[in-house]
Formats: C-alpha cells, structure tokens, sequence
C-alpha cells in the first residue's frame, strides 16, 4: 500500500497535467479516498486474502500454537462489528482470525424461501451474494476508521501540534485493514462438478480464498450434525475438488485453499456403489465397507445388484430409499481413507464433522492420516450442536472414574443440573473447555477453529433479553440499561449509529465535492453529539 503522501503527490501531478479544468479538485481529498478504498475488486481481496492464508498454514506447521480461529457471520454489519472488536480489544492486530460463512446460516437466514433447513434448498447466488456483502461492509470499516484520522490529521495541523501530525499520519500510513480471509461453504457443490466450478467462481469473485466443499450427494444433503447423510465415491468428490482448483487457476488465485470436509463418521450410506477396476483400486476400497450378505447364485433375486469380490458373489443391503447402507463402526476408517484421499488428490485442509467435541478421538484419526499426509491439518467446527458443558463434565466424571476418584456425588446423565456448576467437577470441565482450541491445535491437527452457528445464536439471546425488559416492567430502561448504557461503557462504536452507517463519511464526500456550499448532517444539532 502506497504511503498517503506519495499518493498526494501523485494526484498533484495529474493536476497540474490537467491544468484549470481541475481546479477545483484537491490532490489531498483523492489521496483520502484513495486510501479509503484499498481494495476495488473481489479477486484483489481474495488473493490478498489467500497469501495471509497460506502464510499462517505455514507458519502453524512450524508451531502448532499459532492456529486460527473465526466465528460464523450471516450478515455483512455482523462481520464488520466482530472484526472492529477484535481491532479494538487485541492492539489493532487481526492475526490469524478470519471470518466463516456458514451455509446453514444462509439456508436459514438468506433464503427468499425463509427460513430452511440445512439441505442445499437455498438460491445458490445467495452465498456469493454474502461473501461480497461481507466484505463491503468490512471495506466501509476501513473508510469509516480512515476518514476519523483524517479528521484527527486535520485537528492537529489546525492546532499546530507536529508530534501529533507525525503520529496519526504513521497511523494512516500503517492503517491494519479490516479485511481478513473468508472460509467459505459451497456445501456439496450445488449440483455436478461443472455445478461446482461455475459457482466457486462467483465465491472467488466477491472474495472468497478458502471454500469448503464436502463429500455428500448434492441432491441428498444433510447438515453434518443430523442424520440421514449420504455419501459419494471419492472419484465423483475428487472431481468437484478438481472443478474449485480450476476456478481458482481461471481467475489467477493460483494459491486459493480448498477444505475438503467428510462426514462418514457420521454417513452410513451411499447412493452409489463405486466404479472399481481392479483389486485394491479407490472404488473397490470404498465398495470394502458395504454391508453385504454373501450368496450363491442361486439366492439372486429380481433386480438384485451383486459385487464379486475374491471369487465370492456378495449382495450389498439396499434400503427401500434405493440407498446402501455401509458396515456398523466403519466410520472412522471411512473418514480416514477419504481425509487421505483428499488431501492426495489436491485438497489443502481438512475438515472432520464429529459427534462431540474430543480431542483424543479426532487426534487419532488425524495420527493416521498423518502417517500418508505428515503435514495433514484440519479444519474444526466447534459446532454449538454439541452441548459442550454436558460434554465435558461428562469426560471429566469418566477420568475421574478410571483414576479411582469418588463420583458418588455426581450423575453422569444429569451433569448439566445448575447445580453442578460450583463443583470441581465442573470447574475441570470449564477449564478444558477454556483450553480446548489450544489443546487440540497441539495434539489433533487443527490450524483452525470456528464456531459455525455463533452469531445466530447471540442474536436470538440478546433479542429475547432485550424483549423481555422493553415489554415488561422495565420498558425503556430495559433498552438504556441492557443496551445502550452498556455501548457507551464498553467504547461499543456504532453506539454512534449514524457515524457507523457513513454519516461522516457522507459528510466529508460533500465537502470534497461542494466545499462551502455543502449542507453536512454533523453539525451542532445533530443528537449523535451527545455521545
């Protein structure tokens, strides 16, 4: 990024090349909205966005506690919001934490159709459509933190004050974007494999580095966390992880990140038996755990699909849906071959779906992977599907059981009582929640941590807290006290909501363009002065 002055100089020189019919137009103010508009495309971001990426990959390889971490955004304010926080409460320092768009949130928040469930039924564009909307909302951040230095600038050169001058231009010339990496859900690819690349390029378009993509039957998809999921043959995922890479060559992001994401631990059927060659080969591995009955010829029925395999004729189970369903306690060594299978046919990460949160039963699978894959890595949803406190409390009352320890106090299935929170017990608990991300970056291979779902949920909290004040005895003091009061002790920026929503952004545009004659909305009487 050009220092702002350079940029100055560099608009000066048009102008004066210009001559009188620039006038009017101050090298100064260009350089402002220059700097306040770094990024003018999506594959800018996304490229800038791709190398942070794969730095912070390279760099956690190295050291596995520097990993990564981002919450779920469904919306571009909500994004903007959390990444100003960060800003704020961690030294202007963005390092290593993203954003995620999570496809259940669009499913379930963006859809024309309203609210649905996670199962692909969403309008495609929609996803793109957030990803750009995110990173608006994170560029207007930029302006909005720019343009209140250029105002600072403005005070201290008014008021003579060089240090001051010298210190808010440094702050301009270093400002730390708001823009960080995406990781985005493109589910099971909307469709086939050309399907998939058509829409992966939009992602990339508006932004996108990183898109997940994960090995479910497009027509047929689940989210992770529910059953009834089914899976396709590694050759037809290989295909759709293919068609990603392509998009991201096309459009020049030759370093883009693709997530390869398996829910067999939890899938126990496929709609497809696969194609096998020979002995060994991918298909017959993944035909290996069809649950199958061994007949004769003799037995065969009308209409029945039949696999030989070592001279013996055998008859995969076929549910009434037409599904085939895979061999009970499977799932791990599915999920293994196919992280492995991923990862060797151009997938960068991984992303394992689990049924709880443990960090011994994801470091396993991922112990295996690493003996074909030494520098395997994960993605992890620390899904709030899981109840987390029961969990946990519940892993530390097994401990306790196998280390002798008395639990005659404590039962198992009602640890989530309140009246358990006070106890060692619980307190163990909290503490390996507190510790989990780090935990398990360490000992289960995981370069980055999110929450899907997070702020869906704290929307919903915040709205009921705040309903049940506003309407009930409190009335505005259920607002002043629950919401504002605490915006202004918390430093909450857009308390000022205007200035959040471009006011004074708005107002410097009219005076660049206007100069004396501008009618600005900030002046004395605008109420947002009293905060």
């Amino acid at each position: 990024m050009s220092t702002y002055n350079n940029d100055i100089d560099s608009v000066a020189t048009l102008k004066a090349e210009q001559g009188s019919k620039w006038a009017a137009i101050s090298p100064e103010y260009a350089a402002r909205m220059r700097a306040q508009n770094r990024f003018k495309t999506g594959l800018e971001v996304a490229q800038y966005t791709a190398d942070i990426m794969r730095a912070d990959m390279e760099n956690y390889d190295n050291d596995s506690s520097l990993y990564t971490q981002s919450l779920g955004c469904w919306h571009g304010f909500i994004g903007q919001q959390k990444m100003i926080s960060i800003k704020k409460h961690f030294e202007n320092n963005t390092d290593r934490r993203y954003l995620y768009l999570s496809g259940w949130m669009v499913a379930a928040l963006r859809s024309e159709f309203g609210p649905l469930p996670d199962q692909s039924m969403h309008e495609k564009t929609s996803v793109a459509a957030l990803i750009e909307e995110l990173y608006t909302f994170l560029r207007q951040a930029d302006a909005r933190e720019l343009g209140g230095l250029f105002r600072e600038l403005d005070a201290a050169k008014e008021a003579g004050d060089s240090a001051k001058v010298a210190d808010t231009q440094d702050k301009i010339d270093n400002h730390v974007t708001h823009v960080v990496p995406i990781i985005a859900d493109i589910d099971a690819g909307f469709g086939n494999a050309e399907a998939t690349y058509l829409l992966a390029k939009k992602m990339i378009e508006a932004g996108a580095c990183c898109i997940q993509i994960e090995n479910q039957v497009s027509d047929e998809k689940q989210c992770g966390h529910q059953d009834g999921k089914v899976t396709v043959p590694h050759e037809d995922f290989l295909a759709k992880i293919n068609a990603v890479r392509y998009a991201f060559l096309e459009l020049g992001i030759d370093n883009g990140v693709i997530v390869a994401r398996t829910d067999s631990l939890g899938a126990g059927l496929t709609k497809q038996i696969a194609v096998t060659s020979e002995p060994g080969d991918l298909g017959d591995q993944y035909n290996s755990f069809l649950d199958c009955d061994e007949i004769s010829e003799a037995e065969l029925g009308n209409g029945d699909v039949i696999l030989k395999k070592d001279g013996k004729l055998l008859r995969p189970k076929r549910l009434p849906s037409n599904l085939f369903q895979f061999k009970q306690g499977t799932g791990e060594a599915r999920c293994v071959l196919d992280c492995i299978t991923s990862l060797q046919g151009g997938a960068d990460l991984l992303w394992i779906e689990t049924e709880k949160p443990h960090v011994g039963q994801i470091g396993a699978m991922v112990n295996e992977i690493r003996k074909v894959v030494p520098n395997a890595k994960l993605v992890y949803n620390n899904s709030p599907s899981f109840n987390w406190t029961l969990n946990f409390r519940q892993q530390i009352f097994d401990i306790m059981v196998e280390a002798g320890q008395d639990v005659a106090a404590y039962d198992r299935a009602d640890l989530m009582n309140e009246k358990y929170d006070s106890t060692e017990l619980a307190i163990q608990a909290d503490e390996k929640i507190r510790t989990f991300q780090a935990d398990s970056a360490r000992e289960a291979g995981i370069f980055h941590h999110l929450i899907t779902l997070p702020t869906y949920h704290t929307a919903a909290l915040s709205t009921d807290n705040l309903a049940k004040e506003y309407f009930g005895d409190e009335g505005m003091l259920g607002y002043v006290k629950g919401v504002q009061r605490k915006e202004i002790r918390q430093s909450i920026a857009c308390v000022k909501h205007q200035n959040m929503a471009g006011s004074d952004m708005g107002d410097d545009h009219k005076e660049y363009f206007a100069g004396d004659a501008a009618l600005k909305a900030g002046g004395k009487d605008n109420t947002m002065n009293q905060f």
